[in-house]
């Protein structure tokens, strides 16, 4: 067709986010497959946010309010701020999206980890910025570095935190050295989408910059231990004249009205967070001893999902998974990601994983260590 395309679209990856779950089973004949591959939670969506969505089915005919009016209110409150400090989005995605379009101009950089959530790349290099990728440095944030990678064209930073996929976190100390040494001009965003998981008390209080008036966005979602996966909505945390600029860019009615009232009532169901956190705490150290058992070392996490060296030929180990039933994901090499699930889900996937890996060949490189 003589299509002409930008160098920086041209090499892009699309997002890979896998078949079906139900396509997936028919494709190979199987039923009852285990999905634990996307950081979702097990126990689904709270009773009070089913409930919400059933009662605000007959106002579907009417567009949805274009400024999430009461559930930034709710926001605001919950973490003492003021509603012009709230932004709610089709997914933290969107965010992200918004603060590439709205801060960074082509030719201009944005710094962020080479192990890390990939959407930041992704909406980067799309936007045509330039992404400098700092290494890990034992499988965290290496922020001292990320600091000295800023330069006079840094106009955004980028940390994942507990990082995805690795699960590892940075601490409150480490926060406060990378604020000190960062430089005004660059927003710093703070994407803490498993934030309601950690359990380490060293965790940063990251809202506490926005509230000293730094250009700092803290990234938060209802997709993980709220439930609400599907009907994608997130919010981001920051100061009065950055939500300004990323209103100019975010399209109207960019989330629908029934992922308001779900995200609504799901932040008022502290005993459903609760029950989620705990099956979490519990299940994962289930997962890592049954791991262990099996001569593998899954990285420390403070999230809802577990990474770990396969020592195995990683595409081939998943898709014996799948011939089992079972969907993790595969992120490069020999490394892999599960998802923590119910009882039932993590004994599964335990099952089929000492099984295929009788099946699959062993590979002579171990985990990196960045």
């Amino acid at each position: 067709m003589g299509l002409t395309v930008h160098p920086n679209i041209a090499k892009l990856v699309p997002y890979s986010p896998g078949k079906p779950l139900d396509e997936l089973e028919r494709e190979l004949g199987i039923c009852d497959a285990v999905k634990l591959a996307s950081n979702e939670n097990p126990l689904g969506p709270s009773p009070k946010a089913l409930a919400a969505l059933r009662d605000a089915g007959g106002t579907l005919h009417r567009y949805p309010d274009g400024g999430a009016h009461h559930l930034t209110r709710a926001l605001a409150d919950r973490w003492k701020m003021v509603p012009n400090q709230i932004i709610v989005g089709n997914g933290s995605d969107e965010i992200i999206s918004l603060l590439v379009k709205a801060f960074l101009s082509p030719g201009e950089e944005a710094v962020m980890a080479d192990h890390t959530f990939v959407m930041y790349k992704l909406a980067v290099t799309g936007g045509h910025g330039i992404p400098i990728e700092v290494p890990l440095t034992n499988w965290r944030h290496d922020l001292p570095a990320m600091a000295k990678a800023v330069t006079d064209r840094t106009r955004l930073l980028f940390v994942c935190n507990p990082n995805n996929p690795t699960g590892t976190m940075v601490t409150r100390t480490d926060v406060e050295a990378l604020m000190t040494a960062v430089p005004d001009h660059v927003i710093v965003v703070f994407d803490e989408a498993y934030y309601e998981y950690v359990r380490d008390p060293q965790f940063p209080d990251s809202i506490h910059f926005v509230k000293q008036n730094r250009p700092v966005v803290v990234l938060r979602t209802f997709s993980k231990i709220y439930g609400l996966a599907g009907l994608r909505i997130g919010y981001g945390i920051t100061t009065p004249e950055i939500l300004n600029f990323l209103h100019r860019v975010r399209n109207p009615f960019n989330t629908n009205s029934l992922a308001q009232q779900a995200a609504l009532a799901a932040l008022q169901d502290e005993d459903h967070v609760a029950t989620s956190r705990a099956l979490n705490e519990v299940e994962m150290a289930t997962v890592e001893k049954g791991l262990q058992a099996l001569g593998l070392n899954p990285l420390p996490s403070q999230a809802n999902f577990l990474y770990f060296d396969t020592k195995r030929d990683g595409p081939q180990l998943f898709e014996k998974l799948l011939q089992e039933g079972v969907i993790i994901r595969h992120i490069r090499g020999s490394l892999v990601r599960v998802t923590i699930g119910k009882p039932d889900e993590n004994a599964r996937f335990l099952d089929a994983l000492a099984k295929v890996l009788e099946q699959v060949p062993c590979v002579d490189q171990g985990m990196p260590h960045p």
